[in-house]
C-alpha cells in the first residue's frame, strides 16, 4: 500500500466561524465521498488558510467530524498579490492502493478557478 495526495479547495463566503467550519465539512465530505476513503487510511491532513481567514482553525471541522486519530495541520497561506480571497485548501495523505489517475481532487464554489483542468466536481 502507498501513500497518496488528495488535495481540494473552497471558497468560503466570510471570516467567521461558523462559514469556515461549514466550508471546511463541506469540501471534507465531498473528498471522502469522491475517492471513497476510510478515515482510518488518512496518514496526516495539511490545511491551509488565506489570510483573510482567521476566525477558526479550518482543522476544527475535522475534529468535529469525528477524525480524532488524524494528525491534522494548519497553516496560513502566503499573500500573494492577485490571489483568490477567503480560500481553505486541503492536502490529505491517504494510504491507499488507487492508483494516480483515479484519485478525485475535489475543487468548489470560487476555488474551482484554481484548477480549471479537472472535470465536473460537485456544485
Amino acid at each position: 500500500m502507498g501513500c497518496r495526495g488528495v488535495r481540494g479547495a473552497i471558497t468560503v463566503p466570510e471570516n467567521t466561524p461558523a462559514a469556515i467550519l461549514n466550508a471546511t465539512r463541506t469540501l471534507l465530505t465531498a473528498i471522502i465521498a469522491e475517492n471513497g476513503i476510510a478515515v482510518e487510511d488518512l496518514a496526516s491532513v495539511i490545511f491551509t488558510a488565506t489570510g483573510d481567514l482567521d476566525a477558526v482553525y479550518p482543522a476544527v471541522a475535522a475534529r468535529e467530524m469525528g477524525w480524532c486519530q488524524t494528525p491534522l495541520l494548519c497553516m496560513q497561506e502566503m499573500a500573494v498579490t492577485g490571489s483568490l480571497a477567503r480560500c481553505v485548501r486541503v492536502l490529505a495523505h491517504w494510504n491507499t492502493d488507487q492508483e494516480l489517475e483515479e484519485i478525485q481532487h475535489i475543487y468548489l464554489g470560487g476555488a474551482r478557478a484554481l484548477r480549471p483542468d479537472l472535470e465536473g466536481g460537485i456544485p
